[in-house]
């Protein structure tokens, strides 16, 4: 019999959807790692909270395990990497508790606008101080939401309930979708110019680690309020902490800080500061949803082989799998290179297959290459939510495919078209199941990804190698390979740079300062 453990808190009746479709079912909470160890091999399938860590060591013991259901939206439990090795398919529930966490938001900022805890607690002393605790109205205030996706879209309409003006910076917005909404569409520096209130409904990225810094402070009005409710990281604790104590910022409310348990941050004690111990998914009614929803989940690829909310497969057969895997990370890299390079809203993504992969079935490899393209920026999307959030946001995805002859035995090109024109990149495989890129905006070029990369586009002149070079060895950073590409000679050029390590802010700075240059963007893969 399929057996499954459940080894975090979990509505009764998870349990109950379990045993109704004849699989057995365990409950153990609050077992140590090494308790977890030592019975993992036993179950077929493994639902948990935020609690269990299923780590790479968990999941070498786990001998039997095929599936780990997580009920809620972060997975930073889960080892996905290891996950993927040992062949464990890694589900979660990204919409279930959307609401709640928007609520959550919406509350926080009414918290932080009239200074309610500070309020409760004087009132609750014996004090009446209605003379100090002076708020401000949402009524008419200029709301700005950083990303605009399922729970920031929530947001929106509650606040326009309130009769807020609602801007939204989003690069992945479309016209179409922000008309949609009711929001103006802006860039950072605009929202930040204009908004009297400021939300975050961003993942932590590379590209988000910070958005909320001195810098970004300093271009806020003063009387700002700024609320996170959606990760630690977002916003530099710090800087933020200066901000309030100079009074630029009025207020901040945060559910959510750089390290988790929050026992000791630098904002607790700071005037006008209103902190809740990331309770944005806790309400009776999200954590029953995500129970229930991720129990049926966990069901039915157990008993059908049904695939739902997936963030590590698309779905497939496992006939298919096996054919259609070293085209998997092919298409993996090419959306993931794109993804990391687009800054402006997404119109189109056409994806053209040529050779032997149009004989394929290319719909899994179409949506691995959406979610890879998004998911720089964007919270929660996988393979299978990927063209939902396309089709949501008017986002034109295209597949062709071409049996014809081409320069490769089988080619996959991709071609993104944002709100500043069009660009392409493309692969093929060497040796059947090596992923190369072969060419970058019209450019051939013959790149092997590794996990840290330098992207350049420069003027072709003489010198130019050199110093990119000398100024690497004296950032002390090696280089592992080196491509190069051009149109022509003295025109445009273009690198693709492995790397050792990263370079780090100073360092990238000084890169872009190298005459000719024109572009450099890190990827990390």
């Amino acid at each position: 019999m399929v057996k499954v453990l459940i080894s975090d808190k979990l509505s009764p009746k998870a349990a109950d959807i379990f045993r109704n479709r004849g699989i057995e079912v365990d409950t153990k909470v609050g077992l140590s790692p090494e308790e977890l160890i030592s019975i993992i091999g036993e179950y077929d399938g493994l639902a948990i909270r935020s609690a269990t860590k299923v780590t790479p060591e968990v999941l070498e013991a786990a001998t039997n395990l095929k599936v780990v259901g997580r009920a809620g939206i972060g997975v930073d439990n889960v080892n996905i990497d290891a996950a993927s090795g040992k062949g464990v398919v890694v589900m979660n529930t990204p919409h279930g508790n959307s609401i709640t966490t928007a609520e959550h938001a919406i509350a926080m900022m009414f918290a932080a606008a009239r200074q309610i805890p500070e309020a409760n607690a004087s009132t609750q002393a014996g004090k009446w101080e209605k003379s100090r605790f002076m708020g401000s109205e949402l009524n008419a205030k200029t709301l700005g939401v950083i990303g605009c996706g399922n729970i920031g879209a929530i947001v929106v309409d509650r606040a326009q309930g309130l009769k807020m003006k609602v801007i939204a910076f989003d690069p992945f917005l479309s016209p179409e979708r922000a008309n949609d909404l009711g929001v103006e569409k802006v860039e950072l520096d605009a929202l930040l110019a204009r908004a009297d209130f400021i939300t975050l409904h961003v993942p932590l990225t590379d590209q988000t680690r910070g958005i909320i810094n001195a810098e970004a402070i300093a271009k806020t009005k003063k009387g700002v309020r700024i609320i996170n409710c959606a990760r630690g990281g977002l916003v530099v604790e710090a800087d933020l902490k200066v901000a309030l104590e100079s009074g630029h910022v009025a207020g901040a409310a945060s559910d959510v800080f750089e390290v988790e348990p929050a026992k000791d941050s630098v904002l607790f004690g700071v005037p006008n500061f209103v902190a809740t111990p990331h309770l944005g998914a806790s309400t009776a009614e999200a954590q029953e949803n995500v129970a229930l929803q991720v129990a049926e989940q966990l069901s039915d690829y157990l008993l059908t082989g049904a695939v739902t909310n997936a963030l590590n497969m698309p779905s497939l057969t496992a006939e298919e799998s096996n054919k259609l895997q070293p085209y998997m990370m092919l298409s993996q890299q090419l959306g993931s290179f794109a993804g990391q390079l687009t800054r402006t809203g997404l119109k189109a993504i056409k994806i053209d297959y040529e050779g032997s992969v149009a004989s394929l079935n290319c719909r899994p490899l179409t949506q691995t290459i959406v979610a890879s393209l998004l998911a720089p920026i964007m919270d929660s999307v996988n393979v299978v939510s990927a063209p939902v959030i396309a089709r949501e946001r008017n986002i034109d995805v295209s597949e062709a495919k071409h049996e014809r002859d081409c320069d490769f035995q089988t080619m996959i090109r991709l071609t993104v078209t944002t709100e500043q024109g069009e660009r392409s990149v493309a692969g093929t495989l060497f040796g059947g199941k090596r992923p190369r890129i072969v060419n970058i905006k019209g450019i051939e070029i013959e790149a092997e990804l590794g996990k840290h990369m330098l992207y350049l586009t420069n003027e072709d002149t003489p010198g130019y190698i050199g110093a990119l070079g000398m100024q690497l060895g004296e950032a002390g950073v090696n280089i592992a390979t080196f491509h190069l590409g051009r149109t022509a000679p003295g025109q445009d050029a273009i690198a693709l740079i492995e790397l050792d390590s990263p370079l780090d802010a100073a360092q990238l700075e000084k890169v872009k300062q190298l005459p000719q240059t024109k572009q450099v963007t890190q990827l990390k893969f």
